[in-house]
């Protein structure tokens, strides 16, 4: 297909980040006097941005000062402990070299605090990664296109020649916003059905089978 830069979605794309998200979000609630939250409560908070993850995990009608004081006391916890358990995907990280040795221009773009996003990248990715974007107070959280528009920018590519690859809907509308061809994974945080309902009609069961579409 001739893609020659491609923009990967973190958190359920090439990071299995599911399980510290949810020891960290459950950390702030049992320090809250709060109920915990199950591990597929998570999986289905996740997507849009921290905050909203906090929000949803939170007694329903919380003020935005607990909100507030919540999404603080998170940042600060897995910002200690995000790597705890996170780890790449099957086949990710040869996916990220195959792609590296034929010349392609990696980014990886997330909802994630900024900081979370850099380090988590080069600790599983280092140099496969060209560039590693999140969330910062300039750049609004996906489903706006202000992260992919930041990593093209920062790897001096235009948008003719890129795709996007996500788990989500919130990927699926991240590429329509960012005017970019969309691959979706079955493999995260959305099952097969979500992602088709949401609009994504490209989807790889495999990291073998994203190899083959980005090639």
């Amino acid at each position: 297909m001739g893609y020659q830069t491609i923009l990967f979605d973190m958190d359920g794309t090439v990071l299995d980040t599911l399980q510290d998200l949810w020891v960290s979000t459950n950390a702030v609630l049992r320090e809250l006097g709060y109920a915990e939250r199950t591990l597929d409560d998570i999986r289905s908070y996740v997507g849009n941005g921290a905050r909203n993850q906090i929000r949803c995990a939170l007694p329903e009608g919380s003020s935005e000062d607990t909100i507030d004081d919540a999404l603080a006391r998170y940042r600060a916890y897995y910002g200690e402990h995000c790597r705890d358990h996170t780890k790449p995907y099957p086949g990710v990280v040869e996916l990220l070299r195959r792609l590296k040795d034929a010349g392609k221009h990696l980014a990886v773009v997330s909802n994630k605090p900024d900081a979370a996003v850099r380090l988590l990248s080069a600790e599983h990715f280092g140099a496969l990664m060209d560039v590693a974007i999140g969330e910062t107070p300039t750049l609004r959280r996906k489903p706006a296109p202000d992260t992919v528009d930041a990593a093209l920018a920062a790897l001096g590519a235009e948008k003719a020649g890129a795709v996007y690859v996500g788990d989500s809907e919130v990927d699926v509308a991240t590429a329509q916003n960012a005017g970019l061809p969309l691959i979706a994974v079955s493999w995260g945080f959305r099952s097969r059905d979500v992602l088709q309902a949401a609009g994504a009609t490209t989807i790889a069961d495999t990291a073998e089978e994203l190899l083959a579409l980005l090639l």
